[in-house]
């Protein structure tokens, strides 16, 4: 019984991971690129200035070096590009966590401008999906600022990956025309390669959610200003909003930006803190968060 129940179980983990190609290959294909990994030095040395381009860090203060992406190639970790015609669209890059070959931690991510729009990005997370179950990796990990409205919604919804931890000024000061001055907070999420919510997202059905539906307390809003509004979190299921567009606030209005970064650290970090769980992102701008422990 045990090789017979052993048997089953590899024989529907591959029937997975082979899903997992496919579904992959038809995203970048309806985003019209071709995605591979990427060993060379001229391509690897692309994919740091794409991502330099992307982010326009101070100097010396690139996201990435090419001698980095050349090791972690080397030890068989994760870097690949999408390209049109020849031309690098799109990279992303990550690397083993622990235990051993346990998860893999997806470290950063991007596209283009010639490429926005197009899905690259959703297709290069397919690919990485794909490529993480080949290696007998179910998990992958990463982190994404919380207040950008577009990528709570890229990662909760469109991917379904799910919070697992509010991480306060991760990274430290990064100085990029992304991030701005201030503290670097962030979500830390786990992908759950095999779980039904994520099979489904990678044939495009995101997970989505209706906060409007659910009669929740409002515990965070925004106000009338444009600024943070705290309200109650004294409620089974609470939503806490985000502005439509913090990176254009940090540019406009640097000030109102380090008060949304306060507010967003005090009630959702607050309540992942007390155990609360992050139910999913209404793509209208409102986590989700259940307080109801199962």
């Amino acid at each position: 019984m045990t090789n017979l129940a052993t048997n089953a179980e590899s024989l529907a983990s591959a029937e997975v991971c082979d899903e997992a190609v496919a579904a992959a290959r038809a995203a970048a294909a309806a985003s019209g690129v071709e995605i591979r990994e990427l060993t060379e030095i001229a391509e690897l040395a692309a994919v740091v200035g794409l991502f330099e381009s992307i982010w326009q860090s101070a100097p010396g203060a690139r996201p990435v070096s090419t001698e980095l992406l050349r090791a972690m190639s080397s030890a068989g970790n994760y870097v690949a590009g999408a390209f049109e015609n020849g031309e690098l669209l799109g990279a992303c890059f990550g690397f083993f966590g622990n235990p051993g070959k346990g998860s893999l931690h997806s470290h950063i991510a991007g596209v283009a401008k010639a490429g926005a729009g197009r899905g690259i990005g959703y297709a290069l997370k397919l690919h990485q999906r794909g490529w993480a179950l080949q290696q007998d990796v179910s998990v992958i990990t990463w982190t994404f600022d919380p207040l950008v409205r577009r990528n709570a919604y890229f990662n909760l919804g469109k991917l379904g990956a799910r919070p697992i931890g509010y991480l306060p000024d991760f990274y430290g000061p990064m100085e990029d025309s992304i991030n701005g001055s201030g503290d670097t907070d962030r979500l830390m999420v786990g992908w759950d390669l095999k779980s039904p919510e994520v099979r489904a997202a990678a044939f495009g059905e995101p997970v989505l959610i209706d906060a409007e539906a659910l009669g929740a307390v409002k515990a965070l809003s925004v106000g009338s200003d444009g600024g943070p509004s705290i309200g109650s979190t004294d409620a089974p299921t609470v939503l806490v909003a985000v502005p439509s567009d913090i990176e254009r606030l940090r540019r406009t209005d640097p000030g109102r930006g380090t008060v949304w970064r306060a507010a967003l650290r005090e009630v959702l970090g607050g309540l992942m803190a007390d155990n609360a769980k992050v139910a999913g992102f209404d793509r209208a701008g409102w986590y989700v968060i259940s307080k109801e422990q199962s």
